[in-house]
């Protein structure tokens, strides 16, 4: 029998699949963080960042988490490199979409020391000297967070170059922002909640670009 399926058809279903897992992956690590941070005995928002969700007997759901949204995304920038490019930010931004990704598995692979009595039983300060993982753990999560703010205000300007105002401003506010919340040298107090929120904002970001992504394709 012929296949009544072309090639580019299946070029095309398969770049759809692989743009749809950005939407996956800038879902599900909101979703599992903030399910288990308002559910889990013990765990503040307010003192324990979410990272920190991958100690305890329920440490293995936040390790999917950052390993599940860091493959969804390394998926994802290979749709992205397929429909983004020519020019700069058609290729530098589906490579920092990959570096998130892999990052991401790295902050699952590498976990934080036990501090500020997270999980129970922990110590209520902060360790003495960090572990080799909770440092490993602390780069993932700042190439993290810096590869998809830098992402952000390169397609600003790519959107803006073609008109879409809106969209470049929704990038270059989401990129602005999460830099401020997380790279900014605030107080410590703070640092659990700005950094849930900024995790938020680029998550959301994520989805967006996985939404606009996959109408240019439709």
């Amino acid at each position: 029998m012929t296949s009544l399926t072309t090639a580019p058809d299946l070029r095309l279903r398969r770049t759809r699949i692989l743009l749809g897992c950005g939407t996956v992956a800038g879902v599900l690590f909101p979703a599992l963080s903030f399910g288990q941070a308002f559910t889990r005995a013990g765990f503040d928002l307010r003192r324990h960042a979410v990272s920190a969700l991958t100690l305890g007997d329920l440490g293995w759901l936040q390790v999917i988490a950052f390993v599940g949204t860091g493959l969804l995304a390394v998926a994802f920038a290979v749709g992205l490199w397929w429909v983004l490019r020519p020019g700069r930010a058609g290729t530098v931004v589906p490579v920092l979409v990959g570096i998130y990704g892999v990052a991401m598995v790295g902050g699952g692979i590498f976990v934080p020391d036990p501090a500020l009595g997270w999980p129970p039983g922990a110590p209520a300060g902060l360790p003495e000297q960090a572990s080799t993982g909770s440092i490993l753990h602390t780069v993932c999560g700042a190439a993290a967070f810096l590869s998809l703010i830098a992402a952000g205000l390169l397609l600003a300007r790519r959107f803006a170059g073609q008109g879409r105002q809106g969209w470049a401003v929704y990038s270059a506010v989401s990129g602005a922002v999460a830099f401020v919340l997380t790279a900014l040298p605030w107080s410590e107090e703070s640092a659990s909640i700005r950094f849930a929120v900024g995790a938020v904002l680029i998550s959301g970001w994520l989805v967006a670009l996985s939404w606009r992504a996959r109408d240019e394709v439709a």
